[in-house]
């Protein structure tokens, strides 16, 4: 019962931030039909929730070795909580992490875009990529107009992207907010890492706010260090003579001008859009609920 305390959780904080229709309902009230969607969403996530330290299979690639403290949701009851949200996630979802210190969660993520060069990490510039991911992100937002979407804004790094080429491991982290939302809100964040492959990169995207995040990240690189390719699957194993190579360097995943090319920039803003909703309208109450899952396991031990 202890993780449907986790994901009961959210339910308070979302429903603190409804239209205020919800509240005025008297207390005796029938749920509405979003409520009990999420309601169900979260049993089913609580019935089968992996704790651990435990093994965990990514598809055919890689293991996640789950550390202590960690709790995994499988790919098809994270998707539902996350559609319960209003987040839709895609084929290459792998599912979401909690853990007893993370106040928001960690969506993990496949894609088999195939080898990525990252012979453009030597030479890239912190700065001329935060500007493309501005005015990528503008772009996108004409978008967001159109579908009647709110518009968010890039506002800075949190984390400058950092490779380290003996590992493929890729880290950045932009701060997000509404477009034209007054200095003192809320910042939502995404604290991405990435882990490269023969084949694709998975990618390990901490969903939380601007207060956590520096609290946070070395949390979200020790889950990063847990995932390894299986062997044959490994960003070593590359052969150039069969295998497929990406059509974009290691910079589009910071939204450089690579992913303007492909078409892709509007994927990310959507995504990065979606997620910082929810961290506003969930992550406040999620922090409180994991600890309590993981206080209450160990005392049943």
């Amino acid at each position: 019962m202890y993780l449907l305390r986790i994901l009961a959780s959210v339910v308070t904080g979302f429903c603190l931030l409804v239209p205020a229709v919800h509240a005025a309902q008297d207390e005796n009230a029938s749920p509405s039909p979003q409520q009990t969607e999420i309601q169900k969403a979260y049993q089913a996530a609580q019935a089968v929730a992996k704790s651990g330290p435990a093994e965990i299979t990514l598809k055919d690639q890689a293991i996640l070795k789950l550390p202590a403290g960690y709790a995994y949701i499988p790919v098809a009851e994270a998707s539902a909580v996350m559609n319960a949200l209003g987040n839709q996630v895609g084929p290459d979802y792998l599912g979401m992490v909690v853990a007893e210190d993370l106040s928001g969660f960690v969506s993990i993520n496949y894609n088999p875009a195939g080898y990525i060069k990252d012979d453009d990490a030597r030479d890239w510039k912190a700065d001329e990529m935060l500007d493309n991911l501005k005015k990528g992100t503008e772009a996108a937002n004409e978008d967001r107009r159109k579908r009647g979407i709110q518009e968010f804004e890039v506002t800075g790094w949190i984390e400058k992207p950092a490779y380290e080429a003996s590992s493929h491991r890729l880290v950045w982290s932009a701060a997000l907010q509404d477009k034209g939302a007054p200095a003192n809100a809320t910042q939502g964040v995404n604290y991405n890492t990435y882990l490269l492959g023969r084949e694709g990169y998975m990618s390990l995207n901490l969903v939380t706010d601007a207060d956590s995040v520096e609290r946070e990240k070395p949390l979200a690189r020790t889950l990063l260090a847990a995932v390894e390719f299986n062997s044959g699957k490994r960003y070593a194993d590359f052969n150039g003579a069969t295998d497929k190579v990406a059509e974009y360097g290691l910079a589009a995943l910071v939204g450089g001008i690579a992913v303007k090319k492909l078409g892709l920039l509007a994927a990310l803003g959507v995504f990065l859009l979606k997620a910082w909703k929810i961290s506003a309208l969930a992550l406040v109450g999620i922090g409180a609920a994991v600890r309590k899952f993981f206080g209450g396991k160990k005392k049943e031990e």
